[in-house]
């Protein structure tokens, strides 16, 4: 499949499921992938998983990576709203930003727990309204409710069952490649909890 062909993309973060999930769904459209990873054994991972069409570089390598590629990226997938401004001038005019929230299930499925300052509404509408003039969309997803690796037991949402990472990949690449007229939007991806 090449629905991605000639697109470059940064994630954030890739080291979590959902990231994972993200760069796999690249990867397969034929997608140039370049992720961080914090620890070797994270790097390791995600070599083993994505294989050569991705490549792997520790956050604080990550800036001169960009600058030695040139040309800059199309998406940015990231876990926080620091990230992508630090990002912000490898990216190409009219190119998309998507903020993924990296919170555990046993947090995020509570609904008492407070939304993640890097999904929240404010802070997709704040940096959407920095980059708009370049006509880069930002948008979020919140996920919760998300099945962790651990098979940690938590509540379940209004649909009865937890959700995977994969299905948050195909909720955050709908923004960054196919709703190419939002921008500044949030979309929960929890069963339905936020409806509860």
């Amino acid at each position: 499949m090449t629905r991605y062909a000639g697109t470059k993309a940064v994630i954030v973060g890739a080291a979590s499921d959902i990231g994972l999930a993200i760069a796999k769904r690249l990867v397969e459209g034929g997608a140039r992938v370049l992720l961080t990873a914090a620890t070797p054994r994270e790097h390791a991972r995600l070599r083993r998983e994505l294989g050569p069409a991705a490549e792997v570089v520790a956050p604080d390598a990550l800036d001169a990576r960009l600058a030695a590629a040139g040309g800059g990226v199309d998406l940015v997938f990231a876990d926080a709203v620091a990230a992508v401004r630090s990002l912000a001038p490898y990216l190409r005019d009219g190119g998309a930003v998507v903020l993924t929230d990296p919170a555990p299930p046993t947090a995020s499925c509570l609904p008492t727990a407070p939304c993640p300052a890097t999904a929240s509404p404010a802070a997709a509408h704040a940096l959407a309204a920095e980059l708009v003039t370049r006509g880069i969309r930002v948008n979020a997803v919140a996920a919760g409710c998300i099945a962790a690796p651990d098979g940690a037991a938590v509540p379940l949402p209004p649909l009865g069952r937890l959700g995977a990472a994969e299905e948050v990949a195909r909720a955050a690449l709908f923004p960054a490649t196919e709703a190419t007229f939002t921008t500044g939007a949030r979309l929960p991806i929890d069963g339905g909890l936020g409806h509860a």
